[in-house]
């Protein structure tokens, strides 16, 4: 097994609304996925990611998170998989994509 993260990049939810029933919806897959993925042994951790931070970049700290337009890196996840296409296929298989956000896999070096 290797180690592998993917980084949620989604739009600032503060930006879009959607109804209580989409975002109740949207919980509920994520809580399934999860459950789906944490049965087969694959997840090693992660978490969401609040919109409290600081940027450090040459020597100077400012307040705020980094923002690619309106988007935001919203959390991240370590699993474990064979390789970088089973890894693929997991990301491929998440929630983020509901509510126009993405996944970018990464394998973690040794």
């Amino acid at each position: 097994m290797k180690n592998y993260i993917i980084i949620f990049r989604e739009p600032d939810g503060r930006r879009d609304s959607h109804t209580e029933a989409e975002i109740a919806a949207h919980r509920e897959n994520w809580s399934k996925w999860f459950a789906e993925w944490g049965a087969k042994g694959k997840l090693a951790g992660g978490s969401g990611l609040t919109l409290n931070g600081r940027i450090i970049k040459n020597g100077q700290t400012n307040e705020g998170i980094h923002y690619a337009g309106t988007e935001i890196v919203g959390g991240f996840l370590l699993l474990k998989a064979e390789d970088l296409d089973e890894a693929t296929a997991i990301a491929a298989s998440c929630p983020i994509y509901e509510f126009d956000g993405y996944a970018e896999v990464r394998e973690m070096q040794q």
